[in-house]
């Protein structure tokens, strides 16, 4: 009588005393080979401390964390890093454009007051030539140079935003179409972000949906009693803005209860019926 055991390392032959193992493959053809029993079980481990096994232990377990790894890179974690770059872009052209158009005011103020769209100011500011009436300081050379610099490096940061957008669209289109369909790509990555993954979005409620990015003014409203907001990154999408003020709570909620059938229909792999629902809110919202 032998016994068949099986481990990360292989499969082994184990003989009736308990006391000698052997590899052998999980087809052997040893004769009358049964299972371990399990009140056996405690004993055949013990016969795998033996130091010369470490080695090949560590190997198969180092062999196994790295294909896990590997697996655990998901659409989720790709589209929140994307959408994180691209607010961290917003953020850093906010800043520069601020100090470009503050420096650039010394030279022409003038273009500085008539364009208030920041990407455009920035490619303005590299092609447009100041009028002779202007207000501002006859400069040198050099100093239009380093404002000129600084103008085309917020302008390729502007492009790499337009790039991450496509990208992002893309990978939403395949990943979750319904979510980014009725919400748009921005607005479908940034509830991806919040909720940490599509699956975990798909399990929220519609009213937590609703809230996601206004956790700070929820909490002051548990803390000091403060208003409660309405309202989370969904506040940007054209069916609240387009709203009136005072039907723009409503316009939340029924948004949020789309986008979370929205989010359980792509997790699930379902139909596609964003196209439906947004036909709906419009007509409800009009």
């Amino acid at each position: 009588m032998a016994y068949h055991f099986s481990n990360i390392l292989g499969h082994f032959i184990i003989d009736n005393s308990f006391k000698e193992i052997r590899k052998a493959q999980k087809e052997s053809k040893d004769v009358k080979i049964e299972e371990v029993p399990q009140q056996k079980l405690s004993i055949v481990l013990e016969l795998f401390k033996d130091k010369k096994y470490f080695t090949e232990f560590y190997e198969k377990n180092i062999d196994i964390s790295k294909q896990a790894l590997k697996k655990s890179v998901t659409e989720d974690q790709l589209i929140i890093q994307a959408i994180s770059n691209v607010q961290e872009l917003d953020k850093i052209c906010n800043i520069l454009t601020k100090r470009l158009r503050e420096w650039y005011s010394w030279y022409n103020p003038e273009l500085c007051e008539e364009v208030k769209d920041n990407e455009k100011f920035a490619e303005l500011v590299l092609t447009e030539k100041r009028g002779k009436e202007s207000m501002g300081a006859d400069l040198d050379k050099p100093h239009l140079d380093e404002m000129n610099l600084l103008a085309k490096e917020i302008g390729e940061m502007f492009q790499l935003r337009k790039t991450h957008e496509a990208y992002l669209q893309k990978v939403l289109l395949d990943y979750c179409p319904n979510l980014v369909e009725l919400a748009g790509v921005t607005i479908s990555a940034k509830l991806i972000e919040l909720g940490k993954s599509l699956k975990h979005l798909a399990l929220l409620p519609a009213s937590t949906i609703q809230l996601l990015g206004a956790e700070k003014a929820l909490f002051r409203h548990i803390k000091t009693g403060a208003r409660s907001p309405k309202y989370g990154v969904i506040f940007a999408h054209p069916l609240i803005q387009n709203s009136k003020r005072s039907d723009r709570g409503k316009a939340s909620r029924m948004l949020a209860d789309k986008l979370s059938l929205c989010a359980r229909l792509d997790f699930f792999k379902g139909e596609f019926k964003a196209k439906e629902f947004r036909k709906e809110l419009e007509e409800k919202l009009r």
